[in-house]
């Protein structure tokens, strides 16, 4: 027995204190509350010395553990002993104790009983599985038996989440995958649709995760799993459409401890194994308030469900109907933008790409994309923002791919920064200025912050190893030699950094180095150089970081790395490069030397500012009115994190420094990386090629965003993002409302009388838009994204349960009841549009075309929602506003990136057709041509019988990309112009073409 005494309160769960006094069955003294949180707050567990068995010891134990009431921790003392799990053959549940005990390392005695055996002589009816720990104590909920196990062991800790997941799955998944369960191993028949809610919900929260909880692995993903293991291996259809779910459930299938669970429940057989205990196990009843929603067992839409209060209905309501007279006007984007005083002052930069190549899909939501994202969001706050970007020209990279195109570093500059600026026009990037760092400016700033550093004793000097390649007579700079990491073994590493296991590394450590030019082994020489003294500026940089990472809004993965690099040491970086292709080093001794790229790239912020507007400094030295925004993939958070703000700290001179830094983990391709060279990947100037608009790959990167780990592009899931989330709810939602105003109002919305039902919606929505607007201002953009898509659910479900197009045909009172309805919700269509302008910025100009909203409407200060289309208002007309992506096309697309060109064809390919997507497939090409023929008839038809231009298009751009398609699998350049494209026409030869 041990003695406890606590003064302390702890929190848990209602579903742990549902266990705690339903299942284990605790006699202790404690006094109970609801906090708003819905979290039990006990107030007291013992008022003085009292003692308890081993089981209640182990569980204060545990609890005390994970929530560091220390002084508890230290009065429990737990006696060793050994549990015994009882349970019946095949039991589903059973395997969520023995995948706990084998993570845990717990030692379990497995017992198995006939299910009508009587087990315990107080139950009456048995319920399994059944954990046995001694002096009568048990516990009987296999959610609470997991997380008990799991808590034996420090590495598995609990929280308020955890216990969220274990609810959802015994209260949410459990009363439809149980008689789901029931009819596959019974009868053998059964509908996956009663399922859908469920597994949507848990798709849509594994999006990006690897696993349910904080990126570690819990009892919340063990129960879920083991909840879902006998339906996905009897069918394995089950969990097919969703994505998230299948890499989840197949990376913890993979794992040991799962598969020895497996192994010990089934013996051998399969799923087979779990029939007897399933049919035995008796069904657990739907809450009423799911039954409702789904109306009883028949297959159910998504819900989105909102308990809004009675106050968040009537503001709803007032500003609905009053707040147009008080509504902010949007403001005017005049240039030069400058801070201004009072102003919400937001200055936003991304990475600047290397000039010297063609940016990927990866590259663009790294940087680019996710800025361009959070500054138009911020011009709808009406916040005074500047956002800046350029091509990274100076440096190795730059002078070897001059070398690798036989031109010189200037030539090439020109070349891709043209490229890189068509690339970001057509995927619609705002900038408010896009320039380069090969500039009067960047020489100007570079130097005059280099003298800065210099005089206040922030510059060291050194002589340090290099690398000489002999037959280039050259020393190699970072970015010229490759080799083995000496940390990870990668092969491929850079001379810089190791892609892998993204560590920045010395050149002279490399294993086996070889010259990227002429591929011999270079020899080592020394040079003398300038170091920034990272050491003697520690104590500020940590200062900053500190401050600037707990005020403003870093990333996780940036606050890791930064405060890595401090706790390692700071080392002294050095910042000059024997190069010609550079910023020249102003300093005497060293003017045939030029500043090493990560000291002289991020200053390119700053010139390109310069090279904006005269009054730069009104922005770079202004850190009392100005918050500055960095956005990059991680690989770029110390340069951003630790060496320019050194560089800046140790200048003096007042300037801005980062508030926000917003790093992304890395987006893969399929299963594997982007590679040009390989073929691997769709990069920027290709996505055009696709046929595919700009915003469906601006959507689709933006709903895969990698915030929290890597994530990947997959063809199939962009189709189903589309065919699903756009066409099927978003366009849906629109095109129904807009086009039943037409068809039945005239296009003119009518009077709108709100009943409760309404004024419900209006609150939901507004609730919705106020998440919207609290992700953004957090930088949160993939889950912003999911209150626009919230918001169309919620205006589909209002139209399906209203049924317009059955009360248009009524009473007068059943007309207004339909007016209405479809008035509210082409409102919420207006709504959309500018919660859409950041993500599909086109997109959301079309929707208030067909509106013929006023650009007033684009304004979200005040979080409220607004209704601009009063009755009266004459909307335009109404199109589509997306296309289904068909799989002929996807599967052209997919094999056309996948690398599958060979390395000779792609040698005999000419620089003018490299856009031709690889050889010829003659079944392809056949099949195409057929498709082509039927759609140019479908074209040909609308033409004759003159239907409306807009359905026209639709219908040509369908053609357009079959089209390119047929080219592409012929290995024809689908750009090229057909022979003889540009000459007058004549008369059509006899038995010949024009």
């Amino acid at each position: 027995m041990t003695a406890l005494s606590c003064q302390r309160s702890m929190i848990i769960s209602p579903h742990a204190l549902h266990d705690c006094h339903t299942d284990w069955g605790l006699s202790l003294p404690v006094w109970i509350c609801c906090s708003v949180d819905d979290e039990i707050i006990i107030k007291k567990i013992l008022s003085e010395h009292s003692s308890c068995g081993r089981r209640t010891a182990s569980f204060l134990f545990t609890f005390a553990r994970n929530f560091n009431i220390t002084d508890l921790e230290r009065a429990v003392t737990v006696t060793e002993f050994e549990m015994k799990l009882i349970t019946d053959a095949g039991n589903q549940h059973t395997l969520k104790a023995l995948v706990a005990a084998n993570l845990a390392a717990v030692n379990i005695e497995c017992k198995v009983v006939n299910s009508a055996d009587q087990v315990l002589p107080f139950l009456k009816k048995n319920r399994f599985p059944v954990l046995e720990l001694g002096d009568d104590e048990h516990l009987f909920s296999a959610n609470a038996i997991c997380s008990y196990i799991l808590g034996q062991s420090e590495t598995y800790k609990s929280s308020v989440h955890i216990d969220e997941w274990l609810e959802w799955e015994a209260t949410q998944l459990q009363p439809f995958l149980g008689p789901y369960l029931a009819a596959i191993y019974g009868s053998g028949k059964a509908e996956v649709a009663v399922l859908e809610s469920s597994l949507s919900h848990l798709n849509a929260k594994l999006d990006g995760k690897a696993y349910l909880v904080e990126d570690a692995l819990s009892a919340a993903d063990i129960v879920v799993w083991a909840a879902l293991y006998p339906a996905a291996t009897k069918n394995t259809a089950i969990i097919a459409n969703y994505q998230h779910i299948q890499h989840w459930y197949q990376s913890l299938t993979s794992q040991d401890a799962f598969q020895q669970a497996v192994a010990k429940v089934t013996e051998g057989k399969g799923s087979s194994a779990f029939k007897a205990s399933i049919l035995a196990q008796p069904l657990v009843a739907a809450p009423k308030e799911l039954t409702e929603k789904t109306g009883g067992d028949s297959p159910r839409e998504e819900c989105i469900s909102h308990d809004v209060s009675l106050e968040e209905i009537s503001a709803a309501r007032e500003i609905w109907l009053h707040g147009h007279k008080t509504a902010t006007k949007p403001k005017k984007r005049v240039h030069p933008l400058l801070p201004e005083e009072g102003a919400h002052n937001i200055l936003i930069t991304s990475a600047l790409p290397y000039v010297n190549n063609v940016p990927h899909l990866g590259n663009i939501i790294g940087c680019v994309l996710s800025a361009d994202v959070f500054s138009r969001f911020c011009r709808l706050r009406n916040y005074n923002v500047l956002y800046v970007c350029g091509t990274d020209e100076y440096g190795t990279a730059t002078e070897t791919k001059a070398v690798e195109e036989g031109v010189t570093p200037q030539e090439i500059c020109a070349k891709y920064f043209e490229l890189h600026k068509k690339v970001y026009e057509w995927f619609d990037i705002d900038f408010d200025h896009f320039g380069r760092t090969t500039t009067p400016q960047q020489t100007e700033i570079a130097q005059d912050i280099f003298w800065r550093l210099h005089k206040n004793n922030y510059t060291t000097e050194d002589t340090v190893q290099q690398l000489l390649c002999q037959r280039c007579n050259r020393y190699l700079a970072d970015r010229f030699v490759e080799g083995i990491c000496p940390l990870c073994n990668y092969e491929d590493a850079r001379g810089d950094q190791c892609d892998k296991c993204g560590k920045l590394i010395v050149a002279t450590e490399l294993k086996k180095p070889r010259c990227k030019v002429c591929g011999d082994s270079p020899i080592i020489k020394q040079s003398t150089h300038l170091f920034l003294d990272l050491p003697a500026l520690l104590p500020q940089i940590e200062a900053f970081v500190k401050k600037s990472s707990a005020e403003g809004d870093w990333t996780a993965n940036s606050k890791l790395i930064a405060s890595t690099w401090i706790r390692d040491g700071l080392k002294p970086r050095c910042i000059t490069r024997d190069l010609k292709w550079g910023t020249p080093v102003p300093l005497e001794g060293y003017t045939d030397k030029v500043f090493y790229v990560w000291f002289d790239a991020p200053i390119g912020y700053i010139s390109i500012t310069a090279c904006y507007s005269k009054d730069w400094e009104k922005w770079w030295k202004n850190p009392q009115q100005v918050q500055m925004y960095n956005f990059m993939a991680k690989d770029n958070v110390p340069f951003h994190s630790i060496v320019f703000p050194g560089s800046l700290i140790g200048a003096t001179d007042n300037y801005t420094l980062v508030n926000h830094l917003i790093a992304t983990e890395y987006l893969n391709y399929e299963d594997g990386k982007f590679s040009k060279s390989r073929g691997v990947g769709v990069f920027g100037d290709q996505a055009k090629e696709t046929g595919i608009p700009a915003d469906i790959w601006r959507f689709y990167l933006l709903y895969v965003r990698p915030e929290n780990q890597d994530s990947s592009f997959s063809w199939s899931d962009f189709v189903l993002k589309n065919n699903s989330e756009l066409l099927n709810n978003l366009g849906n939602f629109i095109n129904r409302a807009l086009t039943f105003l037409e068809k039945n109002f005239g296009g003119v919305v009518p009077e709108m009388v709100l009943v409760p039902e309404d004024e419900k919606l209006l609150a939901e929505v507004t609730r919705e838009l106020q998440e919207y607007i609290k992700y953004l201002d957090k930088v949160k953009i993939r889950d912003a994204l999911r209150c626009i898509l919230n918001i169309s659910r919620l205006g589909n479900q209002h139209i399906q349960a209203n049924k317009p197009w059955v009360l248009v045909k009524g009473s007068d009172a059943d007309k207004t009841r339909a007016g209405t309805v479809i008035g509210v919700c082409v409102n919420i269509s207006c709504l959309l549009s500018v919660m859409l302008q950041p993500y599909m910025p086109q997109t959301s100009k079309i929707i208030q075309q067909q509106l013929n909203a006023d650009e007033d409407c684009n304004v979200l200060t005040e979080g409220s929602f607004v209704c601009y289309l009063k009755t009266g208002h004459k909307i335009g007309k109404p199109s589509p506003l997306f296309n289904k992506i068909e799989q002929d096309l996807v599967d052209s697309l997919k094999k056309r990136f996948s690398g599958q060109q060979s390395k000779a064809e792609k040698e005999n390919t000419a620089p003018a057709a490299a856009t031709t997507g690889g050889a010829a497939n003659p079944a392809d090409a056949e099949r195409l041509e057929k498709e082509v023929t039927q759609q140019g008839e479908v074209v040909r038809k609308l033409k004759t019988e003159k239907a409306d231009k807009e359905k026209i298009d639709v219908e040509v751009q369908k053609l357009l990309a079959l089209k390119r398609a047929l080219a592409i699998s012929k290995g024809e350049d689908p750009d090229a112009k057909p022979a003889g494209a540009g000459k007058s026409k004549g008369k059509k030869k006899k038995g010949g073409k024009k």
